[in-house]
């Protein structure tokens, strides 16, 4: 026993030196920044029954993108819940500082319609992981994460995948069972992050235009954010599918491909900026959303 102990200490007392003679990774050459520029070919169109417009009492719009082929079940839901105009006449009644702003019916006691799955399946995780861009390392969260080749940012564990809770990303809130949530009352992260919440909700979609409305809303200091009284809620007008808007008042939005080397440059250069800055690593809610209206 005390060989084995010595043994292990001098072990341990020696792998310091160990490490600092182990061959370095070569960092890898910084690229020109004309290399991550996008070509126009990048930039691919988002179907307009992926676009969910929210029309605020204050004259603003939000545009959601919603995540059609990861949450079906939901966002099938969410497509009826805006054609029955079940939105229309509602708020944002939950403002909570550096967590998430939530909207929907305050009283939770609003009937759906009946065409709406009363308990759809849990659709925490996706079908598998596969980026298009990978990036390097592990997080707190996940042992690899990346990045779709259409934008979303997804995770895995080397068994299951999902999409992750970014700033701005959209989530269904639920009772304490996972298949409560039925779409019609919907949250972002508004400050940092809301990642301990990936795979314990369902991800149907992303904020793609005016996440500064709901970013800036007054906080309430009630309890979980919920404003007091009815007067600080934010007023919803209308909510649509873009497909559901006249076309001559319909946005149109585009996605920047990710499975290209004008990408990747892209996040060589974020792992690699020049200097006097110095890369610490780069997580998967850091990527940009990449999202313009068309042209």
């Amino acid at each position: 026993m005390a060989k084995t102990l010595l043994a292990l200490a001098a072990t341990l007392a020696a792998a310091p030196l160990a490490a600092q003679n182990a061959p370095q990774t070569a960092v890898p050459p910084r690229p020109a920044p004309a290399a991550a520029e996008p070509a126009p070919e990048d930039w691919r169109d988002i179907p307009d029954d992926e676009i969910l417009l929210i029309q605020f009492a204050n004259g603003k719009q939000v545009a959601i993108r919603l995540a059609a082929r990861f949450a079906p079940a939901h966002v099938s839901n969410i497509r009826k819940l805006a054609a029955a105009r079940w939105w229309d006449g509602e708020s944002v009644y939950r403002v909570q500082e550096n967590w998430v702003a939530q909207w929907g019916d305050a009283t939770e006691k609003k009937p759906l319609p009946p065409e709406i799955i009363a308990r759809p399946p849990a659709e925490f995780e996706i079908g598998a992981f596969t980026p298009a861009q990978r990036l390097p390392g592990a997080d707190s969260y996940a042992s690899a994460t990346g990045v779709t080749a259409d934008g979303w940012p997804i995770a895995t564990d080397g068994k299951a995948a999902w999409l992750t809770h970014c700033y701005g990303m959209v989530g269904v809130a639920r009772d304490q069972l996972p298949d409560t949530g039925t779409g019609s009352e919907l949250f972002t992260p508004i400050g940092q992050s809301a990642r301990r919440l990936d795979r314990n909700y369902t991800v149907v979609g992303r904020i793609i235009e005016g996440m500064s409305l709901l970013s800036s809303l007054p906080r309430s200091d009630a309890a979980m954010g919920v404003y007091a009284t009815e007067a600080e809620r934010t007023g919803i007008v209308w909510v649509r599918l873009a497909s559901q808007v006249p076309p001559d008042e319909r946005p149109h939005f585009q996605v920047r491909a990710t499975d290209n080397a004008r990408y990747a440059a892209m996040l060589a250069l974020r792992l690699n900026p020049a200097p006097p800055t110095v890369a610490t690593g780069l997580n998967v809610c850091d990527l940009p959303a990449a999202i313009r209206r068309r042209p």
